[in-house]
């Protein structure tokens, strides 16, 4: 693509500095205090995401249905519609208020979660589930584009790690709240509830968690400010048109699609650990749901929280040394160290042991959290960039969610036939899949670099024709 096809937000010193809408115009006390509010939004997302994983088996045993069949209600359901509706609400977030967008998501995905406990079977929380998704994939496109308008460069990437921090937490708590939850309503049997009827235990869980999002959204509302997108012209429209956003993508697919591809492939191990976890305590030491719930919790909290931060750390300290690639090098780092870590559930045989193992695939996993889409931040004009994280997340959700619980789950029920190897079937969908994902990276390195020195250098070169107070 020639320079005169590009993007205007992407040519080199197409625009001259006056004229840029530069910064978000915002303290960084109060930018870091909107990273908060995000952070509690992504906490909120993935509690209601990842409860599913401690209800495996009240709602097999509701349902009568196989791990395969409860697979597709964890994952399949959620993230269909949570991948295809991400990029018509990306347009959405690169053209209008992606404050309100985010909003109107927590209302909707918190309502969908609640509405999962009235379900009275398969199909019934297959569609409420889809409705999780579908206000789930406001948040991440609008996310990422406001946190980078709101940080400079040099920060970037802490500031993202920190939002993910909300996949931990809220995973965590989940696991933790929800083990204790479901616990407890399980012995309660079934519940009279005025106007909804007779509820077993676990669709009173489902409420538990779901009702307080809405609380959230009217934080979101109430105090956080849309910034000023960066790098557009005043009187220029912030989407770029579809057909120029494919084009500028096609035109550099060897950057996008590697990275997308191999976060993608290595994003359905990270959730075959996360949703299988607790399984393989129960299935594999006899924990209860409590203690299950509790173990993997702490994992989530602790090691996966302390790798979204390493991550961030390493890949801010590695770009201020001129390491224009550092977020993708990171990221290649904990693939290749997770594949050990994940294949050695298949041997451990103590819970101390499958604890530490557990944990490190865990903590391994997590680096990619909040660099992964960064990655993409930076190769992307500002104009593109929502769309192109909900390509990747688009992606990513029906290769991540939706596939790897299942594969997961085939391997237990078809290739082991037993409940109780559920360690085997994680180990064996890190040993193939994780190679993959390493391959298709390193391989597409150095275009990804191209693209990186392409749009870090056109940023640059701008940011020195205006006030650097600005950003």
């Amino acid at each position: 693509m020639s320079q005169a096809q590009q993007p205007e937000a992407a040519r080199p010193g197409g625009r001259s500095g006056p004229a840029l809408l530069a910064g978000a115009g915002f303290s960084s006390g109060y930018a870091w205090y909107v990273i908060g509010v995000l952070l509690l939004a992504q906490t909120f997302s993935f509690l209601d995401r990842m409860i599913m994983g401690l209800l495996v088996g009240p709602i097999r045993q509701s349902f009568e249905i196989s791990d395969t069949q409860y697979s597709l209600l964890a994952g399949l359901a959620f993230s269909l519609f949570y991948a295809t509706m991400g990029l018509p609400l990306a347009r959405i977030a690169d053209a209008g208020n992606r404050r309100n967008l985010i909003v109107a998501g927590i209302a909707v995905w918190s309502a969908m979660t609640a509405l999962c406990g009235v379900a009275r079977g398969f199909w019934g929380l297959f569609w409420a589930r889809v409705g999780v998704g579908v206000g789930e994939a406001t948040l991440g496109p609008a996310a990422y584009s406001m946190i980078t308008d709101y940080f400079p460069q040099r920060t970037l990437a802490r500031a993202l790690s920190v939002y993910m921090l909300g996949v931990t937490f809220g995973s965590g708590v989940a696991y933790m709240l929800g083990g204790a939850v479901v616990g407890y309503v399980e012995q309660m049997g079934t519940i009279s509830v005025p106007v909804l009827g007779e509820l077993e235990g676990w669709q009173l869980t489902f409420f538990i968690v779901g009702l307080p999002g809405l609380l959230v959204a009217l934080l979101m509302a109430l105090t956080v400010r849309e910034p000023v997108r960066k790098g557009i012209l005043a009187d220029q429209p912030a989407a770029i048109p579809l057909p120029e956003a494919a084009r500028y993508i096609w035109s550099r697919r060897r950057a996008y699609g590697s990275h997308i591809a191999a976060l993608a492939i290595f994003v359905m191990v990270v959730y075959a650990l996360n949703l299988w976890g607790p399984s393989y305590f129960i299935r594999t030491f006899g924990y209860t749901t409590p203690e299950a719930g509790w173990t993997f919790g702490i994992i989530m909290l602790v090691a996966g929280s302390a790798g979204l931060l390493l991550a961030g750390t390493i890949a801010d300290a590695l770009m201020q040394r001129g390491v224009r690639d550092a977020y993708p090098r990171t990221i290649l780092a904990s693939m290749i160290l997770l594949v050990p870590c994940a294949g050695a559930l298949a041997f451990v045989d103590t819970p101390a042991l499958g604890i530490i193992a557990i944990g490190l695939a865990v903590f391994f996993s997590a680096f990619q959290g909040g660099i992964s889409a960064g990655t993409l931040q930076l190769m992307t004009p500002n104009r593109l960039r929502g769309q192109v994280v909900a390509l990747y997340l688009l992606i990513a959700s029906l290769l991540g969610l939706g596939l790897g619980p299942t594969v997961v789950a085939l391997a237990t029920d078809f290739v082991f036939r037993d409940d109780a190897a559920i360690g085997k079937s994680i180990a064996l969908a890190a040993v193939v899949l994780g190679p993959v994902s390493i391959l298709i990276l390193w391989q597409g390195l150095p275009a990804i670099r191209a693209q990186l020195d392409q749009e870090l250098g056109r940023a640059e070169h701008e940011t020195a024709g205006r006030d650097p107070a600005a950003d």
